[in-house]
């Protein structure tokens, strides 16, 4: 079996060779590759049938934090004019391919960077709505400089995206009232900005790092999380259904049979949804697992 690195090198060799045959970008739809599909949903929100929008990472039984990309992945960035990742060592793959394609009149955004977040930070930005409003408002004026005799379409349509997040927001507000100071705990870090949003404490964090991270949680992480679980220190477990491991696994089985509730959530957009509709999704799940 050829080795690991050779494996990556020959990878790279293909990703080189479709940078190299790649298309020049054209200049109407604007073409748009969004690292992660909830950004490319956004995106094609607001661009409406002005922008022709790929998004990379979107399957429901992809781990993100083991994709690879492929030379079709390196085609598409080198013929988009505005290129959406997350940033903060999430999608590290999207720096290394737009180093091996550079152009001038590429419009690049990174959305954790737009709000302040920095290398060692939750990854998960994009469970904070606040990240996704700021996001959609830098989007718009990117576009509105491409392609200015759509400029007021755009505007228009970040103007709807807007109205269309506050019943996510009044959610927030709603369920903040109701349960700020309730103890929570997660498998990885996934909801950490939203449980922030919703005033929820969380425990055993530093199971989460190690477990997001591909690393083993200490002997006594192990043994505090499965106490919360068992001793109900925590009324609710969120569970990474989408990139998981035998620990994460134990932990959520130990959680049902103690009958904390359980619920699980993806690193991508669903299928079929809209980023508001997911995020409503997961806060009715909230509303659920933690009645009165």
């Amino acid at each position: 079996m050829m080795p690991r690195s050779a494996l990556a090198a020959a990878a790279w060799t293909l990703v080189a060779a479709a940078l190299a045959a790649a298309p020049a970008r054209a200049a109407s739809p604007v073409a748009i590759v969004a690292a992660e599909n909830f950004y490319g949903d956004v995106a094609l929100q607001i661009g409406g049938p002005e922008v022709r929008v790929t998004g990379i990472l979107s399957s429901p039984d992809q781990d993100p934090h083991m994709f690879e990309a492929s030379p079709s992945v390196a085609r598409a960035i080198a013929g988009a004019r505005v290129v959406i990742s997350n940033g903060i060592d999430y999608d590290p793959w999207m720096e290394k391919l737009l180093g091996a394609s550079r152009a001038a009149d590429r419009h690049t955004i990174v959305v954790a960077a737009l709000t302040g977040h920095r290398t060692g930070d939750n990854p998960h930005v994009w469970y904070d709505p606040a990240v996704m409003l700021a996001f959609a408002g830098v989007l718009a004026d990117e576009l509105g400089s491409i392609d200015p005799a759509h400029r007021d379409a755009f505007r228009d349509r970040l103007a709807r995206f807007r109205q269309s997040m506050q019943p996510v927001t009044a959610k927030i507000a709603a369920l903040r009232a109701r349960l700020a100071g309730t103890p929570v705990t997660a498998t990885e870090p996934v909801l950490g900005y939203m449980f922030a949003a919703l005033g929820l404490p969380v425990r055993n964090v530093g199971f989460q790092m190690a477990v997001m991270n591909d690393t083993e949680p200490s002997a006594s992480a192990v043994a505090a999380f499965e106490n919360d679980l068992r001793t109900h220190a925590v009324r609710l477990l969120v569970y990474n259904s989408q990139a998981t491991d035998p620990m994460a696994a134990h932990m959520a089985a130990l959680a049902r049979a103690a009958s904390v509730p359980v619920i699980a959530v993806t690193e991508t957009e669903p299928p079929g949804m809209t980023y508001q509709a997911w995020m409503m999704a997961v806060l009715d799940a909230v509303d659920r697992a933690l009645p009165d």
